[in-house]
């Protein structure tokens, strides 16, 4: 069956992702509510006061950090993170020159006015972090992936910058880079076909615990495609506990949209 995100491919709609994405999660469903409210209210006060309460309690709660890291663990469940034993069993395997990391990228500034060249975003900072730690205890090399996303501006890819800052500042020279992926489906594509020709056999796949089984979904789907015989061992970082609060913050706002934006992009198949 075709996939909503099949379908935009096909047509080269995908930069239209980020626009629809825009619309359909939170603050703009819920403003939208607030304002039909606001009009209902000269005819049908009590509706129209009803839906204006129920929406602006909907769009405090979005903002908070208990609905967020709710929602994150139960439509997103992420998986484990890797354990002692885990690790030793990746650096004992390390030695078979069959087992690759590879780090999905998660964006990039195209100029950082600190630095005077380009950057990674946080994000894929933390996840190209969390690689190299792993490289570097397991002894398994280490490959990224990211290229120019929808709608950014040119410049160097996630992956070019990532090989700069892993070999200048984190002293951990990547072995692959993959610079052509916008998304992840295209992160999973093109990885795939880029460690069947370095023989690899085994991948281990490095993104966040939000993002894991969107990820892991494209690897398997792109092994199929290729007919590829490979298995993908899931890393997810980020995993620490950020619930608790009610009160509305930034990083509730975000992890409401994130556990949303990955819910739909899963049954969209992106």
């Amino acid at each position: 069956m075709t996939s909503l995100n099949d379908l935009l491919q096909t047509l080269e709609l995908g930069s239209l992702k980020g626009l629809i994405s825009s619309l359909v999660l939170p603050p703009v469903p819920l403003l939208l509510l607030i304002l039909v409210g606001a009009r209902l209210l000269p005819r049908r006060r009590l509706l129209g006061w009803s839906v204006v309460g129920l929406s602006t309690v909907a769009l405090w709660f979005s903002c908070t950090t208990l609905l967020g890291w709710t929602l994150i663990q139960g439509l997103l469940q992420p998986p484990p993170a890797l354990s002692a034993g885990a690790v030793a069993d990746l650096k004992a395997a390390g030695s078979d020159q069959k087992t690759a990391i590879i780090v999905l990228g998660a964006g990039r500034e195209a100029f950082a006015p600190e630095y005077g060249v380009s950057n990674l975003t946080g994000l894929s900072m933390e996840r190209l972090r969390y690689g190299v730690w792993l490289s570097r205890a397991t002894n398994v090399p280490i490959g990224f992936t990211g290229g120019v996303s929808y709608g950014a501006p040119p410049g160097a890819s996630e992956a070019e910058i990532a090989a700069r800052i892993a070999a200048s500042e984190l002293n951990r020279p990547l072995r692959w880079t993959e610079s052509n992926a916008r998304d992840t489906n295209e992160n999973a594509q093109y990885s795939v076909k880029m460690l069947r020709d370095a023989g690899m056999q085994r991948v281990v796949v490095v993104t966040h615990g939000f993002h894991m089984k969107r990820a892991l979904a494209a690897f398997e789907r792109a092994a199929r495609r290729e007919r590829v015989t490979m298995s993908f061992l899931p890393a997810p970082m980020g995993l620490a506990d950020r619930s608790g609060g009610w009160l509305p913050t930034p990083e509730g706002f975000f992890q409401t949209r994130m556990a949303l934006r990955e819910w739909l992009g899963r049954l969209a198949g992106a």
